[in-house]
């Protein structure tokens, strides 16, 4: 779901004009395949998450009104917690590290490669959300608020609209720092600073309902993507093997995640320092694991279809859950029915991802 995690070799460099040097060729570029799987484990991760969720909302959030599908509901959504924290920190290396920017103009064929899939899906979305009856409003309402940041009725989109703003101020940053002076990105990064205050001033002295202003990022995301570029840039341990017992606080971090919703408050959110705990125990479990070479070419197709994935998975998940979740559930059934849901789902999004991939459909739909 995020941009590759690593770039190819350059080719030859191209001869310099007459009176100058001629630049060496660009350095090679390590293909990162724990990257690769780590991008993979966090978009099923997602889905997990995402039908966990759904068990919940059946349940009304109260484990009285069905204790099996709650329960079930309640662990499956927290063990995808993860996820989210995860894909901000892969954002942060591929920026600062991975296949860092040279100029505005690639940084804004990278974005453009997110805002149209983006507008493709939400049309989608309010397509399906009216054929089934769900919408809450019409679509022309809500594709105006989509313009400006809300994600009805795909609730998951809301993850582009803070992590285009992280790259943005990422890229210049990383920009600033090689010696580029990006005006035109320092001018956008100030609207979208100062859109959502002048948008409630709008609404405020013309008394129009304007639509919120969603596009921006909570200080949790950017410090997630620069600390998991500092994580995933350190270089291999001496056994070339990453260290498992990480996944012994991830665990315990789990554990406290299903008592807190449960007890306190459901949905955690992702800047609790035990979604930050339980992320990092899983990204430094993971960090530099080797991945056999038979496995490498299959897990660089479906890290490369997460993207799709993601767009795509809400809509096969909620015509899943609608038929089969009820509150009648016994626990091992529900345990077991989340399970196979999230493998029904995770199986046939990556699918539809790498058919359309086949049929050179990625620039449309991710």
């Amino acid at each position: 779901m995020t941009m590759p995690s690593s770039a190819s070799p350059a080719g030859p460099a191209l001869p310099a004009p007459s009176g100058q040097p001629a630049p060496g060729p660009r350095p090679h570029r390590e293909h990162r395949y724990d990257i690769d799987l780590i991008r993979l484990l966090c978009s099923v991760g997602v889905i997990l998450c995402h039908t966990g969720s759904a068990f919940v909302n059946t349940a009304g959030r109260e484990a009285g009104n069905g204790p099996g599908t709650y329960w079930a509901g309640l662990v499956a959504d927290s063990a995808g917690r993860f996820a989210v924290p995860l894909f901000f920190a892969i954002a942060g290396w591929v920026v600062l590290v991975g296949a860092p920017v040279r100029d505005g103009r690639q940084l804004w064929r990278r974005i453009v490669r997110i805002l149209v899939p983006l507008a493709v899906w939400t049309v989608l979305y309010i397509a399906w959300g009216r054929l089934r009856g769900t919408n809450d409003a019409p679509a022309g309402e809500l594709a105006l608020d989509a313009l400006f940041g809300s994600v009805r009725p795909a609730y998951h989109l809301w993850y582009l609209y803070a992590y285009i703003p992280v790259i943005l101020l990422l890229a210049f940053a990383a920009l600033v720092r090689s010696g580029s002076r990006p005006w035109g990105l320092g001018a956008a990064l100030l609207v979208l600073g100062a859109a959502p205050t002048l948008s409630g001033d709008l609404a405020a002295v013309t008394g129009l309902d304007l639509p919120r202003f969603g596009w921006g990022f909570g200080p949790y995301q950017l410090i997630y993507a620069v600390l998991g570029a500092l994580v995933l840039a350190l270089p291999a341990r001496a056994s070339g093997r990453p260290s498992p017992w990480w996944l012994l606080p991830a665990g315990a971090s789990l554990a406290a995640i299903v008592a807190y919703q449960h007890g306190v408050h459901y949905a955690i959110p992702y800047a609790s320092v035990l979604v930050a705990l339980f992320s990092g125990g899983v990204l430094l479990a993971l960090h530099r694991v080797r991945v056999p070479d038979r496995l490498r070419p299959a897990l660089t197709r479906l890290a490369g279809a997460s993207f799709g994935a993601y767009m795509v998975h809400v809509l096969v998940l909620g015509v899943l859950t609608d038929a089969l979740v009820d509150t009648d559930l016994a626990l091992p059934v529900a345990a077991a029915l989340a399970l196979a849901v999230t493998a029904a789902t995770t199986a046939l999004s990556f699918g539809a991802a790498l058919l359309w991939t086949r049929l050179g459909l990625t620039r449309l739909l991710g």
